[in-house]
């Protein structure tokens, strides 16, 4: 069976009866078996998927049904999703089923969308390759001795390999951005709010954002207009209306973009990325479009500032894994204390156990105002800088990462170096600004590249319709 790019590509072939999606989904189960290796799923739903497949064939046939029909999608394993397992790639949420469902899940079901299973993840969303899961790393399909990317790694895995046809993420530093870029598919972080974070295990809350992983712009958008806008569960979700993305993909007009100097020279940049810069830099002011330097003299103090913030939110947050409401409990445990104490030390792997103490250190007595409020200081310093460079320009052009996707275990060893991997990503989450990354071009170690664009706040229609323009460029090149 072909591959298809696109929903409307699945939906046209239906019309025309040369495909059923019930067929549709039986060759993902099959390319799901034959690619086991990569580890992108931890759980299949297969007589579910081929169950709600038949069901849906049939309200296609009746004029009866929803705008997401012929999606089939992967959720990452920190969604809830009710009577299926979640364990957010962790030991200590082993064999825990979900009594509801999130947000995001109910308003993709409510619109016929197959979910075909949960996708592997860096451990409770902590880590830049996919390194840290308790199921073992994810597998770049391009080249299986490389890392996916993280922490959504098997969603952007399961859509690079065509496993499925989209998948959700979650972006709390970059984790939908720089997995898309190094699987060579498309990754958006909407504005902090604009999608509920209801059923979403929480890493960091003032963060995280789910996002879809797609093949294209246009499904990118659809998926967003379904899962986004108010929520009466989750206090942040906004209430500004929802546009309708998928009908506004036509950017009108000449855009003015920014590039920041500091990301474009940054020594640790790989040269071809960097001329890959310049290179969508020209063709853009070649298709009329103003593209300019700006400043951004924070950059050295983005990575400092998000782990500081998020692994005090992720001491914070996972306070609530115990052992004794639910989850992992260690069997050597005697009384309340050791249930504690060794339930955690088992349950937890070792960066998440790293991020626990370390944000438990930084909300100490004594240190909270060295790290903890400075920090916060340094984001509002951060977001207002961002903003002043958006107040004259439409977008921000700069790289997802410094490099292409490296080695399995290759950084694993060095917390700081992998934590340094995400300077280009975690200006977008500490501002809560929407961004995308988009892929570009291929490496000569024949790995993709993206190229991520930063918008403003709550204008992914822009975003999304000026990314087209990005891409087709980029294709005519």
């Amino acid at each position: 069976m072909q591959s298809y790019d696109s929903l409307a590509a699945v939906q046209a072939a239906i019309s025309t009866s040369s495909l059923t999606l019930e067929q549709l989904v039986n060759n993902y189960l099959h390319r799901i078996n034959a690619n086991q290796h990569l580890n992108a799923f931890v759980e299949v739903f297969v007589d579910e998927a081929i169950q709600k497949a038949q069901l849906i064939d049939k309200k296609i046939k009746n004029g009866t049904a929803g705008k997401l029909a012929g999606m089939v999608i992967g959720i990452k394993d920190n969604i809830c999703y009710k009577n299926h397992k979640v364990s957010a790639s962790s030991k200590i949420l082993e064999g825990f089923t979900s009594i509801y469902s999130s947000t995001v899940v109910e308003r993709l079901l409510a619109e016929d969308a197959i979910i075909i299973g949960r996708l592997n993840c860096d451990e409770f969303a902590m880590g830049g390759s996919n390194e840290t899961s308790y199921y073992g790393p994810v597998l770049n399909a391009a080249d299986t001795t490389k890392v996916s990317g993280g922490s959504s790694g098997g969603s952007a895995v399961a859509v690079q390999a065509d496993l499925c046809l989209a998948a959700l993420g979650t972006d709390t530093g970059g984790s939908v951005r720089q997995p898309a870029a190094f699987c060579g598919v498309v990754g958006l972080k909407p504005t902090y709010g604009r999608v509920s974070r209801h059923g979403i295990i929480a890493f960091a809350s003032s963060f995280d954002q789910v996002g879809p992983i797609t093949k294209s712009i246009e499904d990118a958008a659809l998926l967003l207009e379904v899962i986004a806008g108010k929520d009466e569960y989750d206090g942040t979700a906004t209430s500004i209306p929802v546009p309708n993305y998928s009908n506004e993909l036509n950017f009108n007009g000449k855009a003015r973009i920014a590039y920041l100097d500091e990301t474009l020279n940054s020594e640790g940049l790989d040269p071809e990325i960097r001329a890959l810069m310049q290179q969508n830099i020209d063709l853009l002011r070649a298709d009329g479009h103003t593209v300019e330097e700006a400043h951004f003299p924070l950059l050295d103090y983005v990575v400092p500032t998000y782990y500081i913030l998020t692994t005090a939110e992720a001491s914070s947050n996972l306070a609530r894994y115990d052992g004794v409401h639910y989850g992992y409990r260690s069997p050597q445990a005697i009384d309340l204390e050791s249930t504690y104490k060794k339930s955690r030390t088992e349950g937890f792997g070792l960066e998440v156990k790293r991020r626990i103490m370390l944000g438990t250190f930084v909300l100490s007595a004594g240190y909270y105002d060295a790290y903890y409020a400075k920090a916060q200081r340094v984001r509002r310093m951060i977001m207002d800088n961002l903003n002043e460079i958006l107040s004259k320009y439409d977008f921000i052009l700069l790289p997802n990462a410094p490099t292409t996707a490296w080695n399995l275990g290759e950084k694993l060893k060095d917390p700081v170096v992998m934590y340094l991997e995400d300077i280009f990503t975690v200006q977008a989450s500490l501002s809560g600004l929407p961004a995308i990354s988009v892929p570009v071009g291929q490496h000569s170690n024949n790995l993709p590249i993206g190229l991520q664009l930063i918008g403003k706040k709550f204008d992914e229609a822009g975003l999304l319709s000026f990314s087209k323009i990005l891409l087709n460029i980029n294709k005519k090149a």
